[in-house]
């Protein structure tokens, strides 16, 4: 194990069925880590079943380019068939293994945000295997009246291109400039990533900011108290 592996712990406790997972505008690859969240009931799984998959995957569908034509997050659920068990395990796979690899390079040791892959070679195999798992190629795209358009050629459906692109942009986020950013949010019981675009940026969202304030005016005013 890399000696940068925070130490291990199972799923995450009480993970439960939950609304989809607040969207912050982070890297594709970093929404996919926070469908792990947390609120103060307790850390919730949004990608349980596959109801949870077509529901994330159309909330971030305009995020791809060109887009995956999935409907959009406003598309009635009947409009477009909810991917099959083997998908939402894979997208599962690469979602535990971003936040291993997240782990590794934030050196979080935050118990509840644990991932279940084990290590780190574990994770980048996972990434390798979904990166390759769709692979596409470039079509142009040209009508009458149109300017001409690349366009996405796949042998694979939507929800196999969207964990493939996802998996791309991991790497792009580990190996570019975005990765000196990333990091874990350490507000009281949270358990996502970010990454911090503004050097004062201490937070995931507003939300965190603010629990974190409130409870460091506690310790202040509590010094013996167990904090918020």
């Amino acid at each position: 194990m890399d000696s940068s592996t925070p130490p291990q712990a199972a799923a995450p406790p009480g993970a439960r069925p939950a609304p989809p997972p607040p969207l912050l505008g982070e890297p594709l690859p970093v929404e996919l880590m926070n469908t792990v969240w947390a609120d103060r009931e307790g850390v919730y799984d949004a990608l349980l079943d596959a109801g949870d998959l077509a529901r994330w995957l159309r909330s971030v569908d305009t995020r791809f380019s060109p887009p995956l034509d999935l409907g959009g997050p406003e598309a009635a659920e009947a409009s477009v068939p909810a991917p099959d068990r083997p998908s939402v395990e894979r997208f599962r796979e690469l979602r535990d293994a971003l936040r291993r690899l997240a782990a590794v390079a934030t050196r979080d040791t935050r118990p509840t945000a644990a991932s279940p892959v084990p290590d780190l070679a574990a994770a980048v195999g996972a990434v390798n295997r979904a990166c390759a798992y769709a692979p596409t190629w470039s079509r142009l795209a040209w009508n009458e009246d149109e300017p001409p358009a690349r366009a996405d050629g796949s042998s694979y459906g939507p929800e196999a291109r969207a964990l493939s692109r996802i998996a791309e942009e991991t790497v792009q986020l580990f190996t570019g400039p975005d990765a000196a950013g990333l990091r874990a949010c350490h507000a009281p019981g949270c358990v996502r990533y970010f990454v911090r675009a503004h050097p004062r940026r201490e937070w995931c969202s507003a939300g965190c900011g603010n629990r974190a304030r409130v409870a460091r005016h506690y310790r202040r005013h509590h010094p013996g108290g167990a904090g918020a």
